[in-house]
């Protein structure tokens, strides 16, 4: 890939689908302004997004390397930044920037950066991209051993982010991951916030109308009032984990949503367990939102059809605000166990849509499609 102009280089954000996409749309409208500024040069940049799943069906650095490579010299860009929001595995821990400066390419995978304030620290990790590979610090010549990669913004700016070496037979030749349990747990929430949980509340339409039917008649039924009046604040903390823990449970086990190792390595089980980790979490919030809103939907509908006087006659106790709270708040515990059982009448590809990103659903299906090939013995 030559200069298309001597004092123009154009950046392309090569972006799969959905979050990066919507992330590299973002920043093609301010990075020009902000690279000329900090290239400190009289040079300006054209940036263009290309939306294309180029990591489709594989995980592995190097040949997604090799991919944009192929993918950037069949057009008259200069520098090709790849974003993904898949978690790539490097030697040191999980890869965050892979850079190339010979070809002027660079992979980043946004789940490293962590799931706060994603779009900023994605920004500052692509105009140290682009800077370094418009302009590297070092020449072929000069450039340290593999053995020691120097450290870089990236590390500064983006900790707990470190160098890390890549191998011998890989294009790249510089590479910054994190490592560590601080490491995996911003990985872990990187793969959470692109997965979404928000989303699982519309995507799990057959079950939320399912929890608020039950909702809406345990609400107001007589045996309902009087074991929601029994019970002390520990049983009805109780019952929140219990039943939350219920349908989560359900959902990952109907839906098939555990990842099981695809080897026996070490590190097989690890991404494996990150994966899992990562459903558990999404799941989890998802269904918090739902069983919040299940509790503010019965709580209203308590405070506009319950009657003072039956309330009284059945419980021996008065219909006040607290009543109305703790009326609503086990009604909500029982109510996500109906939506539980409704789930069940959920397509498993349905609520995969709804728990996972695009990358992570094909990632899914290739893997399923790799199992379903396999002869069995």
């Amino acid at each position: 890939m030559q200069a298309s102009s001597q004092d123009i280089t154009v950046v392309a954000l090569l972006a799969d689908p959905d979050t990066p996409t919507e992330i590299a749309k973002r920043l093609a409208g301010t990075l020009p302004d902000r690279l000329t500024r900090k290239s400190g040069r009289e040079r300006q940049f054209d940036v263009k997004v290309v939306s294309e799943p180029f990591t489709s069906g594989t995980e592995d650095p190097p040949t997604l390397m090799r991919r944009i490579m192929d993918r950037g010299s069949a057009e008259d860009w200069d520098i090709v930044v790849a974003l993904t929001d898949l978690p790539l595995h490097s030697h040191a821990g999980k890869l965050a920037v892979d850079l190339d400066r010979e070809h002027g390419l660079a992979l980043v995978s946004l789940p490293s950066l962590g799931g706060l304030r994603l779009y900023t620290r994605t920004r500052r990790a692509v105009e140290e991209a682009v800077l370094d590979l418009a302009d590297p610090q070092t020449t072929e010549a000069e450039e340290p051993p593999r053995s020691r990669p120097p450290a870089g913004p990236f590390a500064a700016r983006l900790s707990p982010i470190r160098p890390d070496r890549p191998g011998e037979d890989e294009m790249g030749d510089l590479r910054y991951a994190v490592s560590g349990p601080r490491g995996h747990l911003r990985v872990l929430f990187g793969m959470v916030r692109a997965n979404r949980p928000w989303r699982l509340v519309p995507g799990l339409s057959k079950a939320m109308a399912a929890a608020l039917a039950t909702g809406a008649i345990a609400t107001v039924n007589a045996t309902a009032w009087g074991l929601a009046v029994s019970l002390s604040t520990p049983r009805l903390v109780i019952a929140t984990v219990g039943s939350v823990a219920l349908m989560i449970g359900w959902l990952i086990v109907d839906a098939n949503l555990w990842h099981r190792p695809s080897g026996s390595s070490p590190a097989a089980r690890q991404q494996a367990r990150l994966y899992n980790a990562s459903t558990v979490v999404t799941v989890g919030l998802g269904v918090l939102v739902c069983y919040v809103g299940l509790l503010v939907i019965n709580l209203l509908w308590a405070l506009f059809i319950l009657n003072d006087q039956m309330f009284v006659s059945a419980t021996r106790k008065p219909l006040d605000a607290a009543q109305y709270l703790t009326l609503s708040w086990f009604v909500a515990s029982v109510a996500t166990v109906g939506g539980a059982l409704g789930s069940g009448l959920e397509s498993d590809e349905a609520i995969r849509a709804a728990a996972y990103s695009k990358r992570e659903q094909e990632r899914r299906r290739t893997l399923q499609d790799d199992h379903g090939d396999r002869p069995t013995e």
